[in-house]
């Protein structure tokens, strides 16, 4: 996987130029990160909004064979490269859309995201797609992946959340101000 991230973003740029020296923890091991607090179920439906070159979609989709992810970005060139890296990893649960998120007309289990928008104008945009009912150990709500502080956006959000620091599980530097936020009704 980070052969192809590198050979494709020397091409289109889908992540910093500076940081592509650190797309195994900085992009790959951060998406993977909610693994450790989502077990996703055969089935569920998983929208990635805002997921550029396909973080967190694409690891999570090679870790959860059998959940089905759409990664949705509007810039075009970013998911041209999501179709190819989805297709060179014979992903056939990634579901690449070039559209905006707060266009989608489906509806999910859950909808990740990393650090693309503020967590209420995200929440506002997207908590009417997600489904009432959930299927998994966790309630369907948002997973987003954030860095710094940002209570004061938590609590304008009028919704149940939980946060967890991704420093309790990593011991790499990056993960030091580094939280995963689970949003929900």
């Amino acid at each position: 996987m980070a052969d192809l991230y590198r050979f494709w973003n020397a091409r289109i740029n889908v992540i910093s130029r500076k940081d592509i020296e650190n797309l195994e923890v900085n992009h790959i091991l951060h998406s993977m990160s909610v693994a450790k607090f989502f077990n996703f179920k055969p089935g569920t439906k998983v929208l990635d909004a805002g997921t550029g070159g396909g973080f967190p979609g694409i690891p999570l989709a090679v870790l959860f064979p059998a959940v089905e992810f759409t990664l949705v970005d509007s810039i075009a060139k970013k998911i041209r490269v999501v179709e190819t890296i989805k297709r060179e990893l014979g992903l056939d649960n990634v579901h690449p859309l070039n559209a905006r998120f707060e266009n989608i007309t489906g509806r999910y289990d859950f909808i990740t995201g990393r650090a693309i928008s503020s967590l209420p104008g995200l929440w506002r945009s997207l908590h009417g797609k997600i489904l009432g009912l959930s299927a998994n150990d966790r309630p369907n709500g948002m997973i987003y992946l954030k860095g710094g502080e940002f209570l004061d956006e938590l609590i304008s959000l009028k919704a149940n959340y939980i946060v967890h620091n991704l420093s309790d599980f990593f011991t790499e530097s990056y993960f030091e101000t580094k939280k995963l936020v689970h949003i929900y009704r």
